[in-house]
């Protein structure tokens, strides 16, 4: 037993006991009579015995009723104590079987049965390094038949793991130094950049050449991929622009150091089955924005890169502004902006180029939007969203807003329940 619950028992005892003794001595305590007094003793006749008084009957029951308190308050003290050790006891040992526990997994939650399977050994930020074995499986050992998609630097697969929900690896076939370094570059910026709109990296694998990255797998694939095969309502439009924009801007203005993704494109653009965006693709992004000999080269973005990168390879986050324009010009457009595309039989010109004087006509502008959406949006939102890309895709870097500006400008564009502070449709005019 504890020490102390020792103590105050033992000490709860002998106070009860002295509490019974001193009664006892009071009620027995008469004058003595010692047995050779008798002989002085004169005869009387025997006393009469009277009945006690009510003095005495009232001493006799508060002696009685603080003996019971006395019980009962010892009872009680004793059992509150045996509780409070055995829920300390309880509490101690479910700590530490939860320390040690995490040690072996971080959580039981979507990463938990795959994470068990982690060296913690080898952890690069807070990324763990999962067993190739183990991703083989989960894809069928690459099946032709899982791959999601194919990139500039790899190809994405979809896996299922045991007890473990629906992933997508992407793997690098690492036989150039750019590879390896696009890569580290993913996992170096995953591993620090955390936000509702930028994709979740799970963990990564070192195997031979190969090199992999497991991510969360957005069940409604690419932005690009819905644009051809489904019919995105003019609401699911504008909230996949605002999300978009939101994912840039916690990049450019709440990383530290900013962060340029520099390879934004619809196929990079990733929507769960509630059409909500992540960002993905970090393996050309850059912290800081400052680009240099060594930096990765970009692979084929069609129209979304910036015309001054292309000229002398400036590079500012009014680069990934540009890029979102393009993308803004494809959700309303309904179809990829290729970076030539046929504005006339006669000539062949800059897809921007030639959608440029659409967008700024307002009698014009109907004729190009997606015939999907074309009457089922409010006609002034229809400008304001025109009229934001025209600003995103303008030559001059510096005549381009700040992301921060274009989602100030889509928030009231988009109804409430989607993320935005649009409650009431506006007149149907521009």
């Amino acid at each position: 037993m504890n020490p102390v619950l020792q103590f105050l028992s033992v000490s709860l005892f002998i106070w009860a006991f002295k509490f019974c003794h001193a009664r006892d001595c009071t009620e027995l305590s008469p004058s003595p009579n010692p047995s050779y007094l008798h002989q002085f003793k004169p005869s009387y006749p025997p006393p009469v015995s009277l009945p006690p008084t009510p003095l005495v009957q009232d001493k006799q029951a508060h002696l009685d009723k603080e003996l019971l308190l006395a019980i009962i308050i010892s009872s009680a003290v004793i059992t509150f104590l045996l509780l409070s050790t055995i829920c300390a006891c309880f509490i101690w040992r479910r700590n530490s079987l939860n320390t040690s526990l995490r040690n072996v997994q971080i959580s039981d939650t979507i990463e938990g049965p795959v994470l068990n399977r982690f060296n913690p050994l080898s952890i690069r930020g807070s990324i763990p390094e999962i067993e190739y074995t183990l991703i083989q499986s989960a894809t069928n050992n690459f099946s032709q038949n899982n791959i999601l998609a194919k990139e500039g630097h790899g190809s994405l697969y979809k896996a299922h793991f045991n007890f473990f929900s629906l992933a997508a690896v992407k793997k690098y076939d690492c036989k150039e130094p750019c590879c390896e370094r696009a890569f580290e570059n993913e996992i170096v910026l995953l591993s620090n950049v955390k936000h509702p709109n930028i994709i979740s990296l799970f963990g990564y694998c070192v195997h031979l050449e190969l090199r992999l990255l497991v991510y969360e797998l957005m069940q409604n694939g690419s932005l690009e991929s819905q644009l051809h095969g489904w019919r995105l309502s003019w609401d699911i439009r504008v909230k996949i622009a605002l999300e978009t924009a939101r994912g840039l801007e916690y990049l450019h203005e709440h990383c530290n150091p900013p962060v340029v993704h520099r390879a934004l494109k619809s196929s990079n653009i990733l929507l769960d089955s509630n059409f909500n965006v992540k960002i993905s693709d970090f393996a050309v992004a850059i912290a800081g924005g400052n680009e240099n000999e060594n930096s990765l080269k970009l692979s084929h973005t069609g129209g979304h890169v910036a015309p001054e990168y292309f000229l002398n390879g400036e590079l500012t986050q009014k680069s990934d502004v540009y890029s979102f324009g393009v993308v803004l010009l494809e959700l309303l457009m309904g179809r990829k902006l290729n970076e030539r595309m046929i504005g006339s039989r006669s000539q062949c010109q800059s897809g921007v180029k030639w959608v440029m004087p659409q967008l700024t006509d307002r009698e014009k502008l109907p004729d190009i939007v997606d015939p999907v959406i074309r009457h089922s949006m409010d006609i002034k939102h229809l400008c304001q969203v025109a009229a934001v890309a025209v600003l995103c895709v303008q030559q001059e870097p510096s005549y381009r807003p700040l992301i921060s500006d274009v989602v100030y400008s889509l928030i009231p564009l988009v109804p409430v329940e989607l993320g935005g502070t649009l409650k009431v449709s506006e007149p149907d005019s521009c």
